[in-house]
């Protein structure tokens, strides 16, 4: 959702005289959404609507359908003369499906098609072991991403220049209504798109600590394309190690996605399918609500629900709180996450509860379980965070930590080890 370093519009400007822009409020995808304030379409909604005053000002017009995208193509396909499609890969499950469909029609209609995989710094193909196969552990993937990475570091693409000449001119199309989209739309808390040089400096010594404005707060600018990947990992390679790592993680959970798809509907290591879980409905119900009874856990649920983001460390010990304290199947979890956080992005929130509960690739070992309170006294210490959320520190807590070790370790090893 941008103009600069756009890989599809750098290649559209070389390859024809004449460029649409598209973008398709896509059916099938907000469908599953519940209706009512909805954060994330919110702030999807506002970044077409900027678009739109862009391709304007050139003299053209981003197109704007609201629809499922094969019926829609359809219409566009019968109604312009195209060459060539140009188009970013999406790797979840039904995105795969929907492109290969879509790719059908342009094969019987004659067009050509250009696909970029302008979401991740390098294609999920590129950084695998030496004999072909994909990584499932962290470290080694990193050492080989940083190799490539020093070795053909990513440039910036020049999509701009020559771009308002280029663009076919059209008159002035309306946007679909957001009510027409099915939702109410809601303020969301995660707009900023602006790089603060200041977090690369201080991000090593600060992103684990929620009560302080340590983080850059570009996720959801980075998961739509607002912000240049390429952009923020040379800033990052020249500034932070420590941010430079996140972004490589970033690539990692994508390349798990686009060679293990299966993790979308299960976890990545069978043997985690048996762990029995608890699933308690009135603990969980609690623990969306931020009422568990300890102050830190307590403090995210409600920056989530009030916000539609919650700080990194806080995402790891809210999980594993859910997963290892009450025994809920992370996949509960993982589900309530993607319907609030403006950010989310299924390679990325899928990778870090199933790293919680100990069943993804690389995940933290089932018997490390986070104390709610040491992490809250170490991360939170004055107690800031926990005040800025309201929360009511007097609350029993739903269970306690000690009993809870035990009970999670002893379900874990049966999962993995049978019967002692």
């Amino acid at each position: 959702m941008r103009i600069s370093d756009n890989q599809c519009l750098y290649r559209a400007l070389r390859a024809t005289k004449k460029i649409v822009c598209l973008f398709i409020f896509d059916t099938s995808i907000l469908s599953k959404l519940q209706p009512g304030p909805e954060r994330r379409v919110s702030f999807i909604y506002d970044a077409v609507e900027r678009l739109k005053r862009e391709f304007r000002a050139m003299g053209s017009e981003l197109l704007v359908y609201h629809g499922n995208p094969a019926v829609i193509w359809q219409r566009i396909v019968a109604e312009y003369a195209i060459d060539t499609v140009f188009y970013d890969v999406d790797y979840e499950k039904y995105s795969v499906q929907r492109d290969a469909e879509i790719e059908l029609l342009f094969d019987s209609a004659g067009i050509r098609t250009g696909v970029v995989h302008d979401h991740v710094i390098f294609h999920p193909e590129t950084v695998n072991k030496d004999d072909g196969s994909p990584y499932s552990v962290f470290t080694p993937y990193s050492r080989k991403w940083m190799q490539r990475f020093v070795e053909r570091p990513p440039s910036e693409f020049d999509s701009e220049t020559g771009l308002a000449g280029s663009l076919l001119p059209l008159q002035a199309m309306p946007m679909p209504s957001f009510e027409s989209l099915g939702f109410e739309y809601c303020e969301y808390a995660t707009a900023e798109s602006a790089i603060r040089l200041e977090i690369f400096d201080n991000y090593h010594q600060l992103r684990d600590r929620p009560d302080i404005d340590g983080t850059s707060r570009l996720s959801a600018a980075l998961r739509f394309g607002i912000i240049s990947p390429r952009k923020l990992v040379m800033l990052a390679s020249q500034r932070s190690p420590a941010f430079l790592n996140e972004l490589i993680w970033r690539d990692f959970y994508q390349m798990i996605l686009f060679h293990f798809p299966h993790v979308e509907q299960g976890p990545f290591k069978p043997a985690y399918a048996s762990i029995e879980w608890i699933n308690n409905e009135f603990h969980f119900e609690r623990w969306c609500r931020g009422e568990t009874g300890y102050p830190l856990v307590d403090a995210a649920m409600h920056q989530l629900n009030e916000t539609g983001w919650m700080h990194n460390r806080c995402r790891m010990i809210t999980a594993s709180f859910l997963c290892k304290h009450l025994l809920t199947d992370w996949r509960w979890g993982e589900a309530y996450f993607a319907s609030k956080l403006t950010d989310f992005e299924t390679a990325s929130n899928n990778g870090g509860w199933q790293w919680a509960a100990g069943s993804g690739c690389d995940a933290v070992p089932y018997f490390r379980i986070f104390n709610p309170e040491l992490q809250r006294k170490k991360f939170d210490p004055i107690g800031n965070y926990v005040k800025q959320w309201n929360v009511k520190t007097h609350t029993t807590p739903l269970v306690e930590h000690e009993f809870a070790r035990r009970r999670c370790l002893e379900t874990y090893k049966k999962a993995l080890y049978g019967p002692q």
